[in-house]
């Protein structure tokens, strides 16, 4: 059974109320997004705020965070978790779904990054929340581009963490919706095992793709890689 909470260097994430617990792909976004330069990001799907929270301390508090939420207590979840951490001045919590804010927002968005529900064709959870969290019947992956392309910044970008299937599937569809691919890294388990996750980073300008991987483990069961430390190292307690 998973925690309550999860500590981090400069924050706690108290996760009773989201179905979605603190995972490896949640910190991997949070971690990994391009910060630079950035006036204002969007998280959609925020869960219990952890993405959110991250991107705020990346940027030392100089950047507009929003967050979009469907799920109602996931949403409370959020809207404590960032009350409670030292940015939280900087970030805003939406209770709504990403096509609803899509229709009322007049924001644009230097950056848009989801880790976003994968399942097609009705998931069948032990509960609604976490359903609802895993299932792509409320934010299509078409949804979800139409939406950004609309939001973006003509030099922003969005960025997804996915399972394999799913990621090559996002990355096609994403190229009929007029995205072009700018980093993708493969996220292995332990080298010479086949990846588990993509990251991908796509923007609405044509440019050189930066492709590579890294890995989470360094062969042995709880030995991290010098790339994953490094990439995390500003979060986990254990870095």
């Amino acid at each position: 059974m998973a925690n309550s909470y999860f500590d981090f260097k400069q924050f706690r994430i108290n996760q009773e109320g989201s179905a979605m617990k603190v995972g490896t792909d949640g910190v991997l976004l949070g971690a990994w997004t391009d910060v630079e330069e950035t006036e204002r990001i969007l998280d959609v799907g925020t869960g219990s705020g952890l993405i959110a929270i991250m991107l705020a301390q990346r940027t030392e508090g100089n950047t507009k965070i929003d967050a979009v939420e469907i799920d109602s207590d996931a949403y409370q979840q959020a809207v404590d978790n960032s009350n409670n951490c030292q940015w939280h001045s900087n970030i805003s919590i939406y209770h709504q779904s990403f096509q609803e804010f899509e229709k009322e927002n007049l924001n644009t968005y230097d950056r848009i990054v989801s880790n976003p529900p994968y399942f097609m064709n009705g998931l069948n959870a032990k509960s609604e929340g976490r359903t609802k969290a895993r299932n792509a019947d409320h934010l299509p992956f078409e949804d979800l581009l139409n939406g950004a392309k609309k939001m973006l910044k003509p030099d922003g970008t969005l960025s997804v963490v996915l399972p394999i299937e799913e990621g090559n599937y996002f990355e096609r569809i994403a190229r009929l919706n007029g995205f072009c691919l700018k980093r993708k890294v493969s996220v292995l388990p332990n080298p010479g095992k086949p990846a588990k996750r993509f990251l991908l980073e796509f923007s609405l300008e044509e440019t050189e793709v930066k492709e590579y991987e890294i890995s989470v483990e360094n062969g042995q069961r709880h030995v991290y890689s010098s790339e994953y430390i490094e990439l995390t190292k500003a979060f986990y307690l254990k870095f």
